[in-house]
């Protein structure tokens, strides 16, 4: 995964974030923290919760703790870099420490898009199928659907890491927001046909297969939701997806904004605010929308503090 030493021969890579704007430096520093800290806090205080409370202890909140971990991973692979960016005058990055980031960042982006494909599926059988939900989502099945997850990311991003390490960069190059693949394929002397053909296909099909999970899953619940006949019980039953709809939406549409833009030069500075949208403020959305909007773990932050209050 390392590249070859052809392929560093004088390249140089600087990592532009936004020292357009050096006025806003330190604002945006702060800022970037402030995110990052809730981003950790939000998605490790989640699994904590999780964790802490029996009630909770059931396929939907394993998958959310998941999806709370693999956020603070993605998370933590770019934002701390972007952060340091802001306040150093040295912005440059190596060919190794780009391609690094780019794995592991990719990993996490196709493993979440996985994840939320299995919560789809996992809100169907807990509607559709309610009285076989605890045999049909065993325990075992949950852990074999996160491994699945977890190694189709790896699998992708290592073929699509491998392609870059063949390539070869010289002078001095630089990089809008973080390591994208697109990003290093336009910046290699090299011929790229084959990599923007790998890319388009593992895209396509990592895209495709999991909205159509999604969308296949939600038009049974819908379905199933509709023949309930009292007001409350299609409330309650709504109410149970309306978390994981918002993240999916929020996620998937940020994706579909950040790669529909037309490449032009005056929507440079659109493209750098989707990914850092991405890249930095979706991570701390998730925690915040299951939060609070799911009763079960506001109630437990609720039984925390309360202990932490009256134990002093």
């Amino acid at each position: 995964m390392v590249p070859s030493e052809g392929n560093k021969s004088g390249a140089t890579f600087t990592l532009l974030g936004f020292s357009d704007y050096p006025e806003l430096q330190v604002p945006l520093f702060l800022l970037f923290l402030a995110i990052y800290s809730v981003t950790a806090v939000g998605n490790l205080g989640m699994i904590v919760i999780i964790q802490m409370n029996p009630r909770l202890h059931s396929p939907m909140y394993f998958f959310l703790s998941q999806l709370s971990f693999v956020d603070f991973c993605s998370s933590s692979t770019v934002a701390p870099k972007t952060m340091v960016n802001l306040v150093v005058e040295d912005r440059t990055i190596s060919l190794v420490g780009c391609v690094i980031q780019f794995f592991f960042f990719c990993t996490f982006v196709v493993t979440e898009s996985f994840l939320l494909a299995v919560m789809a599926c996992d809100r169907f059988v807990a509607i559709c199928n309610p009285l076989l939900y605890a045999v049909a989502m065993s325990q075992k099945l949950c852990v074999l659907l996160v491994l699945g997850s977890y190694a189709w990311g790896v699998a992708c991003s290592l073929m699509l890491t491998c392609s870059v390490t063949k390539l070869s960069f010289r002078g001095f190059n630089t990089i809008n927001h973080f390591c994208e693949f697109s990003s290093l394929l336009s910046l290699s002397c090299s011929d790229t046909y084959l990599n923007q053909l790998l890319l388009f296909i593992s895209a396509t099909f990592n895209a495709v297969s999991t909205l159509f999970i999604i969308l296949l899953s939600y038009v049974f619940i819908i379905v199933t939701i509709l023949k309930v006949p009292p007001a409350t019980g299609r409330r309650k039953a709504f109410s149970t997806c309306a978390s994981h709809l918002t993240a999916i939406t929020i996620f998937h549409g940020t994706i579909l904004f950040l790669y529909c833009v037309p490449n032009a030069k005056n929507s440079r500075h659109t493209i750098k605010v989707a990914s850092v949208f991405y890249t930095v403020v979706i991570p701390m959305l998730n925690p915040l929308i299951y939060s609070l909007r799911n009763k079960d773990v506001k109630d437990t932050i609720c039984k925390i503090m309360h202990t932490k209050i009256f134990s002093h």
